[in-house]
């Protein structure tokens, strides 16, 4: 069979069918596989351009890490990276990790305290109702929670607006935990027993981990693993099904065909079933923000913040440059030369997607502005890395569910036609991985199946 895409979710798929005796070829279009997964190592520094962290949210995670031999290249976060802050009137203000925190913290008014014993008391909304996540927020929690809890986490996990993402696709735990439960509050402690039985775990509280040479280690892993059977600088265009086989342009024929594509090259393709054109133009209208991700290094006596922490996140309404920092050397040993430290920032989003047109040298000057005002940072850099995304991560916007239909029911309908990844199975790492290891076995499904009709 065949896989269009080599980032991780391509990847996994692959080595997933490896492992059940399946062989498949993987096409990328560029020089390299792992997608935005990439690492660069200069003078000491080790910069990550695309996600720093996994979150070990599902035991396939160790189960991929354990195959591939990398358990003792593996490293977890440092304790004291277990603090984040959040800032507010430009100082960042520790995030409360218990309830007596919580009351204590000065992140947050009296009203909105107060405002928030009140959540277990609100009617849940009907099940059909699509929200936006502001407007549930809102009506569940308040407006100052809004502003300064969830704003900054979307800007950190969508770098998106939560006026404009569904609560229900987005976040569908939060959605269901209000269905179920009718209340957020009452559902994060009674769930809890349900994600211990199930093996899962909370983002919350899953463990964080990297490995010793970067993230890039796990896609370097997956590809030597599948050195054999990966194409690059092989882009496809033209899928084609036939009696029940795929051709791609040139490049031979197939029992089937995974598309482990981003939305925007999806809609590039040019795809026939048996001799129908099938247009995927509509998931064109999936929207993409873009994102600056900005690395530098400094002599530590130039940092006044002890970056005791996985790093602050910046609420739209403190009207900084950026949209927060990772400590990056205080998460993982090895990540800055002694006496220096790494600091990872992230510009643009849909709060500011004119801000990634910059030059990197403007943008290391608006991330300097913010860090100087949040974090005391004074001096000249002594590292500096900046690596644009124009298309980073797929809003999951209210009538998202559209397009998820759209895929579904054309796997169904086409035989050996199946797709992964992070527009229609979540956006995080660990999504992706999900998603690719869980369209391999539905493949291995379907040749099983396939086999036995023959």
């Amino acid at each position: 069979m065949a896989i269009i895409g080599g980032g991780i979710t391509g990847l996994t798929a692959a080595f997933r069918l490896q492992q059940q005796g399946i062989s498949a070829v993987l096409f990328e279009a560029t020089d390299r596989v792992g997608g935005v997964i990439q690492t660069v190592r200069e003078g000491g520094y080790l910069a990550e351009c695309g996600p720093n962290t996994i979150l070990e949210t599902s035991p396939l995670i160790g189960e991929l890490i354990t195959a591939l031999g990398l358990e003792d290249h593996r490293i977890d976060t440092n304790e004291s990276a277990e603090n984040r802050y959040i800032v507010r009137n430009k100082h960042p203000v520790k995030l409360p990790s218990s309830p007596l925190g919580f009351m204590a913290s000065p992140l947050f008014s009296c009203r909105a305290k107060a405002r928030l014993l009140a959540e277990p008391f609100i009617r849940r909304a009907p099940a059909d109702e699509e929200e936006s996540l502001a407007k549930f927020v809102r009506r569940r929690i308040g407006r100052e929670f809004l502003d300064y809890a969830i704003n900054p986490f979307v800007a950190g996990v969508y770098a998106g607006a939560p006026e404009n993402l569904s609560t229900r696709e987005a976040f569908p735990k939060l959605h269901a935990l209000e269905q179920r439960y009718g209340s957020l509050i009452l559902g994060q402690i009674l769930g809890a027993r349900e994600r211990k039985r199930s093996g899962s775990v909370s983002k919350q509280n899953a463990p964080k981990f990297s490995f010793d040479q970067g993230l890039e280690t796990l896609t370097t892993a997956l590809g030597q693993q599948l050195k054999e059977q990966i194409r690059t600088c092989q882009a496809i265009n033209k899928v084609v099904q036939q009696n029940n086989a795929w051709s791609l342009d040139q490049a031979g024929e197939y029992s089937a065909v995974l598309l482990a594509l981003p939305a925007f090259r999806l809609v590039e393709l040019q795809l026939t079933c048996d001799s129908n054109p099938v247009s995927l133009s509509e998931l064109a209208d999936i929207q993409y923000s873009p994102v600056a991700s900005v690395v530098l290094g400094f002599r530590r006596e130039d940092v006044e913040h002890p970056l005791d922490g996985f790093g602050a996140l910046n609420p739209q309404v403190e009207q900084l440059n950026s949209l927060g920092t990772i400590f990056s050397s205080s998460l993982f040993p090895g990540r800055a030369p002694l006496g220096q430290v790494l600091l990872t920032s992230y510009v643009g989003g849909l709060r500011a997607p004119h801000l990634v047109t910059k030059t990197p040298d403007e943008l290391c000057d608006l991330v300097m502005e913010d860090l100087n005002r949040v974090l005391g940072v004074s001096g000249e850099p002594t590292y500096r890395h900046v690596f644009v995304h124009r298309r980073a991560i797929p809003q999951y916007d209210v009538g998202f569910g559209r397009f998820k239909t759209f895929m579904n029911e054309l796997e169904q309908n086409v035989s050996g036609l199946f797709f992964a990844g992070h527009c229609r199975d979540g956006v995080s790492l660990v999504d992706s991985i999900v998603s690719g290891h869980n369209a391999a076995d539905r493949i291995a499904g379907h040749l099983h199946q396939t086999c036995q009709n023959e």
